[in-house]
């Protein structure tokens, strides 16, 4: 799951860039919305690391925002000049279209970019709207045969091997991976059987080129606003380390190297696993709460104080009216999805069988979303609609039991954070 941005630590790479050639209007207003572009570019770019410092004051924990600003040296640093002119991007689904936008719009204006989805209409839609140099495909070995450099983010294992693996029209079967030293970059969260096989075909057929797993985490709305982590399988030793980076923050806000071929995909389902467990934990304690007599908003509290503090209970809280701006407090609409979850969490359980780790609660929150998934009540909501399958008291305002509002430790943290931003910037 999480696939939501994580506020709580992450870095980001600004920079300028001239244009070589004036850019058209649909992609010069997107590039407008999207600020500044990113990369080392023809200054010295920085990196912004944003984190957290836990500080006592008269006996609470406060976090405020520390900025550390640590240049780049130009030397051991990609930049965009280095990157290939020839992009290609495979599925336009929820994640994929608003990664493979920013990408578009941060890129070089002399980058052709080639798209192809299974669902037509997105293709036409994102060619559409991002106007010159953006081209339609009608395969994944038509995007390979045209791409240096190729991105894939589709849902399933079933459909990764579809697009690499296919006979006919996978990306493995294009005659011009072996002539060059190309790319291949999957950042779909899938079983890592089925990358690991994929990379395998990759390197028997086409030994120059290098495929890579680079699952996210961030959700659609880290995809929108490029604040992705993205957890690569690879070693911070990879030759292709600056390339990668440079690459890969257009999107994100965060590039971690785990080490070697499908451990980004273990990173990811040990993270997905862990969010997901503690949402059911977090659901389960609010009602116990609120069933008890006590205001949930008055334990959100204590949670973001003690040793119980996280960011599900303070960004994605799946007790309805105690954060405005969480999902559940409208009507759970958005996020990602319970099935995926499922999705998720399974294949969390089923990598840890594999390599023999034990288990106390995978069994047990496994059935927690399955069942969420086929309950008509939270079917296709947010994850942590689980509050509601669990049973979760939903009207607990309307009781009059309560206050109506109540000061929230996190909204103080958020205004001190923003208070340590403005004073760093004077």
């Amino acid at each position: 799951m999480v696939s939501e941005p994580c506020v709580r630590h992450h870095t980001i790479i600004e920079g300028g860039l001239q244009h070589r050639r004036p850019l058209s209007s649909s992609r010069a207003a997107r590039q407008t919305e999207a600020g500044p572009k990113r990369g080392a570019l023809t200054l010295p770019h920085m990196n912004a690391v944003r984190g957290y410092v836990e500080c006592i004051t008269a006996g609470t924990m406060l976090r405020s925002a520390v900025h550390t600003i640590q240049s780049v040296p130009i030397g051991r640093q990609s930049t965009m000049a280095d990157l290939p002119k020839s992009i290609g991007w495979i599925g336009l689904g929820l994640m994929g279209y608003p990664m493979a936008t920013n990408l578009v719009k941060k890129m070089d204006q002399n980058t052709q970019f080639y798209v192809y989805d299974v669902v037509q209409e997105s293709v036409d839609k994102f060619v559409k709207e991002e106007g010159d140099g953006v081209h339609a495909c009608q395969s994944s070995r038509e995007v390979a045969d045209k791409s240096d450099l190729i991105l894939s983010m589709v849902p399933e294992g079933s459909h990764v091997r579809s697009v690499y693996l296919d006979e006919a029209n996978g990306v493995l079967t294009s005659s011009t991976l072996s002539d060059n030293k190309k790319i291949l970059i999957d950042c779909s969260t899938i079983d890592t059987a089925t990358s690991l096989a994929v990379g395998s075909a990759c390197t028997a057929h086409h030994p120059t080129t290098s495929f890579y797993d680079a699952p996210v985490s961030g959700g659609v709305k880290g995809a929108e606003s490029a604040t992705l982590t993205f957890m690569l399988g690879a070693s911070s030793s990879s030759p292709h380390k600056p390339l990668l980076e440079t690459l890969l923050y257009l999107m994100g806000g965060n590039v971690f190297f785990c080490g070697g071929p499908s451990l980004g995909l273990v990173a990811k389902l040990c993270n997905n696993y862990t969010s997901g467990m503690i949402a059911i934990a977090v659901s389960e304690s609010l009602n116990i709460g609120i069933k008890s007599g006590m205001d949930p908003r008055v334990l959100a509290n204590i949670y973001h104080t003690s040793t119980a503090q996280n960011a599900i209970c303070d960004d994605w809280n799946p007790a309805p009216g105690v954060y405005g701006d969480a999902l559940s407090s409208r009507g759970y609409k958005g996020g990602f999805k319970v099935g995926l979850m499922r999705k998720d969490i399974g294949l969390a359980v089923d990598t840890a069988e594999r390599v023999g780790a034990r288990l106390a609660l995978g069994g047990a929150g496994l059935g927690v979303y399955e069942g969420a998934t086929k309950d008509e009540r939270c079917r296709d909501l947010d994850s942590r609609v689980v509050y509601r399958y669990l049973g979760g008291e939903e009207e607990w305002k309307s009781s009059g039991k309560f206050p109506e509002k109540v000061e929230m430790k996190r909204d103080e943290t958020r205004r001190l954070m923003r208070k340590a931003r403005e004073s760093e910037k004077k």
